[in-house]
C-alpha cells in the first residue's frame, strides 16, 4: 500500500486561506510534477501532523488520500479483530462491492485502507450502523457532517468518545474536490456531561419529592419552590413569578425573631441539623415545620431551604404533654395524702416503742419524696411546653440561697460532702427564688448521683462587674464529649448502656436550662469521661444592686 504522503494530484492546505484554496484547486484540476509542489506539500502536511485531532483528507470518490500523524500513531495501538472473533462484521478490502450496494452505501469507488479497516473494526457495535449512515448521507448530499461515536482504546480496551466533523471543499465550478475531516477526543467532556445528567436527575427526583418542600430564596424573597412546598403553604407558581412570597408574610410574629433565628441557624452557624419553627400559609393558618437549609453569599444572601411538615409530630407532642400534665395532676393529690398518712403513722407507731420504726418510716418518706419530685418535674415539663410555667420577680441573693440548698441536700444525702465558700459576698439577681433553688438542687443531686465513688462535691461562686457564676464540680463518671451537646435536651440521658443503673428520665437538666434561660442566664458543662464534670451557671446581676456595688467599691 502506498504511503499516505503520496497524495493524489493535489495538496491539502488549511481551508480558511483563500490563496491556498486557489492553489489547491489548481493542483487538483491540473496535476503538476511532484517536484514543483513537493516543498509546499511537505509544509502543509507538517502542519497537519502537529494537530492533536485526527485529520483525514478524502477524495470525492470517498477514498482516503491522507491521514495525519496523530491518527497513524493512535491506529497502531488499536487491536485488529480476526474473522473468528465476536463483534460487528466490518468491511474489508474485498467487501467494497457489498458496502456500495448496502443500505449505508459509501461512495461507489471507495477503497478501504488498512487504517480505515482498523477504524471500522474498533467502532462501538452500537455506533457502527449510525456512523456509516451519517457519513454515507453526507457524501451523497455534499452536506457537512458532524457526529459522535465511541472508539476502542488500544491500551485498555475501553471505549472513548470522539467527535467527528467533515466539510467539502469545492472548485470554482462548485464541484467537490476534497473532503476535510477531523476527529477530536471528547471522552472527558462526555463523562462530565453524564455526571451532570445523573446529578440533574437526582436533583429532579428530590425536587419532585412529595414529602419534602424545597425552596430557593434571595434575600427576603422566595424565588422558586417545588410543588410540595407550594401545596404545604398554599402559594402558587403565579405568586412566585410575581414575587409575592416573602419571609415577612410567611413568618409568625415577631417576624424579626424568626428571620434572626433562620439567619443564625443557617448562615452564621452553618447548621445542617433541622430546627423547629412555624410558617404562615397564604390563608393565614400556621404550619409547624422542621426547617433546614444551605446558604451562600453573592451580592445578596441566597440559599436553598428544606421544609418537612411537622404538624403530625407537633400534635403528637401536644397530646403527650397534655397526658403528662393530667397524669401529674392526678398523681399529686394521692401522693400528698399518702405523705400525710405516712407522717401520721410514724407518730402513732413511735408511741408504741416499736423497734426500727424511725428507720422504716424514713425509708418510706425518702421514696415518697422521690416520687413527689418526679411528679413535680412532669408538671413543670408540661407547663414549660405550654408556656405556662409561672415565675416570681424579686431580688434574690444567690449566695444565701445556695447555702440553704446545700444545707437541705446535705441533711438528706449523708454519703457526700458539699464544700461551699464560707462568707461568700452577696450576689443579687432578679428572679424566682424557688425556681433558682430548683436549678441548684437538681445540679447538686446529679453530682451526687453520678459520682457514687467520689464523695467530694465542690461549689464556687464568682462575680464580675456584670454577672455572677456558680460552678458545681464533681469527680464522678463524667460525660463523653460527643454527648455533651445534648444533655439539656428533653428526655435525653447522657449515659451508656452499661450505666443504666442510674435512675432518671432526662427531664431535670432540660427544666434547669429553661429556668436559667428565663432568667437571662446561661449554663454550660465541662467534662471528661471518668474524671468528673463541672457545671457553670451564669446570671446577670440585678441592675440596682450592681449600681450600689459599684458605688461602694468607689
Amino acid at each position: 500500500m502506498k504511503q499516505e504522503h503520496e497524495l493524489y494530484s493535489g495538496t491539502p492546505v488549511p481551508c480558511h486561506q483563500a490563496g491556498n484554496d486557489r492553489q489547491m484547486h489548481r493542483l487538483l484540476e491540473h496535476p503538476q510534477p511532484r517536484a514543483e509542489y513537493q516543498e509546499m506539500e511537505e509544509e502543509q502536511l507538517a502542519l497537519l501532523d502537529t494537530l492533536p485531532q485526527f485529520v483525514w483528507l478524502i477524495r470525492p470518490d470517498g477514498s482516503v488520500a491522507y491521514m495525519n500523524q496523530r491518527w497513524r500513531d493512535y491506529s497502531r495501538l488499536l487491536p485488529h479483530l480476526s474473522t473468528e472473533q465476536e463483534g460487528p462484521q466490518v468491511p474489508h478490502l474485498d467487501d467494497t462491492q457489498h458496502i456500495k450496494n448496502g443500505p449505508h452505501a459509501l461512495p461507489h469507488t471507495m477503497l478501504l485502507s488498512e487504517q480505515e479497516i482498523c477504524w471500522l473494526e474498533n467502532l462501538h457495535p452500537e455506533d457502527t450502523e449510525r456512523v456509516l449512515a451519517l457519513r454515507g448521507q453526507a457524501f451523497a448530499t455534499g452536506e457537512p457532517f458532524e457526529f459522535e461515536y465511541r472508539l476502542r482504546e488500544g491500551c485498555t480496551g475501553a471505549y472513548r468518545w470522539f467527535l467527528s466533523r467533515g466539510a467539502p471543499r469545492c472548485n470554482k465550478a462548485g464541484q467537490i474536490v476534497l473532503w476535510v475531516a477531523t476527529c477530536a477526543d471528547i471522552d472527558d467532556q462526555k463523562r462530565t456531561e453524564e455526571t451532570l445528567r445523573q446529578s440533574q436527575e437526582r436533583v429532579n427526583l428530590l425536587m419532585n419529592s412529595s414529602l419534602i418542600g424545597i425552596f430557593c430564596a434571595e434575600g427576603n424573597e422566595i424565588v422558586d419552590a417545588n410543588t410540595t412546598f407550594l401545596r404545604m403553604t398554599g402559594y402558587t407558581q403565579e405568586d412566585l413569578q410575581q414575587r409575592n412570597v416573602h419571609w415577612a408574610t410567611m413568618s409568625s410574629p415577631p417576624t424579626s425573631s424568626f428571620s434572626q433565628r433562620v439567619y443564625q441557624e443557617v448562615v452564621v452557624r452553618h447548621c445542617t441539623t433541622p430546627f423547629e419553627t412555624e410558617l404562615v400559609c397564604k390563608d393565614g393558618s400556621h404550619l409547624p415545620v422542621l426547617m433546614g437549609g444551605v446558604a451562600f453569599h453573592d451580592r445578596v444572601l441566597q440559599g436553598v431551604g428544606f421544609v418537612l411538615d411537622n404538624s403530625a409530630r407537633r400534635e403528637l407532642e401536644q397530646r403527650k404533654d397534655a397526658f403528662l400534665g393530667m397524669a401529674s395532676h392526678e398523681l399529686k393529690t394521692p401522693l400528698a395524702s399518702l405523705k400525710l398518712q405516712t407522717q401520721l403513722l410514724r407518730k402513732k407507731l413511735g408511741k408504741q416503742n416499736l423497734s426500727n420504726v424511725d428507720e422504716v418510716c424514713a425509708r418510706m418518706e425518702k421514696q415518697l419524696h422521690a416520687i413527689t419530685r418526679l411528679v413535680n418535674e412532669l408538671l413543670d415539663l408540661s407547663r414549660i411546653q405550654a408556656g405556662k410555667l409561672e415565675y416570681a420577680h424579686e431580688m434574690v441573693d444567690l449566695s444565701a440561697m445556695l447555702e440553704d440548698v446545700v444545707e437541705v441536700i446535705q441533711h438528706t444525702q449523708t454519703t457526700h460532702t458539699i464544700v461551699v465558700p464560707h462568707a461568700a459576698s452577696p450576689a443579687f439577681v432578679i428572679g424566682d427564688r424557688d425556681r433558682l433553688a430548683q436549678v441548684f438542687l437538681n445540679i447538686l443531686s446529679n453530682a451526687i448521683k453520678y459520682a457514687p465513688g467520689a464523695p467530694l462535691i465542690e461549689v464556687a461562686l464568682t462575680t464580675s462587674s456584670k454577672a455572677v457564676t456558680i460552678s458545681v464540680r464533681d469527680q464522678g463518671i463524667g460525660i463523653p464529649r460527643e454527648l455533651q451537646g445534648r444533655i439539656f435536651e428533653r428526655f435525653y440521658r447522657a449515659v451508656t448502656p452499661q450505666q443504666c443503673a442510674f435512675p432518671g428520665l432526662g427531664m431535670g437538666l432540660y427544666i434547669v436550662a429553661e429556668i436559667v434561660k428565663h432568667h437571662g442566664g446561661t449554663i454550660r458543662v465541662e467534662s471528661e469521661k471518668e474524671k468528673g464534670s463541672t457545671f457553670h451557671v451564669t446570671f446577670p446581676l440585678a441592675p440596682l444592686w450592681e449600681e450600689n456595688r459599684e458605688e461602694e467599691q468607689q
